[in-house]
């Protein structure tokens, strides 16, 4: 099978006609073997019962329902799990994604053997307040934290070799941050290509401006978890025996101190009135805690259990 096309969705009952008919001739135009895989993220409206529709008539037209409302991350995974395509796209249902850019995005996969080509919408047709300033803004602290060099981290139609989706691990809100899972997991050639991004013509966002906080802080896990994620040791454990080590030096500095000048007969107070004694007792304890934090983290690494992170209650074609 040449394509697999995963679009995650949340109440797009009106698009899904549209932009079905619109990926079966694209499809057909250029003769590709594809199923789509439709993942209801938990829509309150008829957009499950308009994909059975499509999914009738349509044999290549597979979806996947969740119980409830898990997120978009969540909804790529299980996606991904049921790709059998060379190569994987995956889009959103509001019709902003063109179906027309995936022949261009297969080809950088398949002929000049790109790992993954993420899509670069350079002209939006979005809000400049809300969504642009923010985005590049984003953008730009993604690119010098990950070492990624993306124009666009946040654009949906991205392409993938199948061995990229099935290696790499998608949960809470990392969906922004795909390249750089990739990359970590070995995938080092990304490559991106301008598509044109399509004014939104059904419903509103599903995205408010807090999804770029969101996507701040996780920037700061994804960072975390490239470099210290395997080995939290590495981390809490050095921060924490360092120092361990310094408030131990410190407070014997105070005790030896205090016995010379006992020995010399000059004033001393108690080591209980010296407020370094505390600084220094704080220190060891933090220290011995950022150890304790490092080791627990490595038993939890080599304990833990990939536990579902989401629940189907229904399937089409699958």
């Amino acid at each position: 099978m040449n394509l697999s096309i995963i679009i995650p969705l949340l109440n797009e009952e009106e698009s899904l006609q549209e932009l079905h008919n619109w990926i079966v001739s694209v499809m057909k135009a250029n003769n590709y073997s594809y199923e789509v895989i439709f993942i209801d993220d938990g829509s309150t409206d008829n957009s499950w019962s308009i994909i059975e529709k499509l999914s009738a008539e349509n044999p290549n037209i597979k979806g996947i329902r969740f119980l409830k409302n898990f997120g978009k991350s969540q909804a790529l995974h299980a996606g991904f799990a049921k790709a059998k395509g060379d190569v994987v796209i995956t889009m959103d249902a509001d019709l902003q994604d063109n179906p027309e850019e995936i022949p261009g995005l297969y080809d950088m996969v398949m002929n000049q053997n790109f790992d993954l080509v993420s899509g670069w919408k350079k002209k939006r047709y979005d809000s400049v307040v809300t969504k642009n300033i923010p985005s590049k803004l984003f953008n730009w602290a993604a690119r010098k934290t990950s070492g990624v060099q993306l124009n666009d981290f946040n654009c949906g139609l991205k392409a993938y070799k199948n061995i990229v989706v099935k290696n790499v691990e998608v949960s809470g809100e990392m969906h922004r941050y795909i390249p750089v899972l990739a990359k970590n997991a070995g995938f080092g050639k990304i490559g991106e290509k301008i598509v044109k991004h399509q004014a939104r013509k059904y419903g509103s966002t599903k995205f408010g401006m807090d999804r770029f906080i969101n996507g701040f802080l996780d920037l700061i896990t994804i960072w975390f978890l490239s470099r210290f994620g395997k080995r939290p040791m590495h981390l809490f454990g050095a921060l924490g025996s360092i120092m361990f080590i310094i408030g131990f030096i410190a407070a014997g500095f105070i005790g030896v101190n205090k016995l010379i000048r006992l020995y010399n007969h000059l004033p001393t107070v108690l080591v209980t009135e010296n407020p370094w004694f505390y600084i220094s007792l704080a220190t060891m304890v933090i220290g011995t805690q950022l150890f304790l934090a490092g080791f627990l983290g490595e038993i939890i690494l080599r304990t833990k259990n990939n536990e579902e992170r989401y629940k189907v209650s229904n399937s089409v074609n699958l």
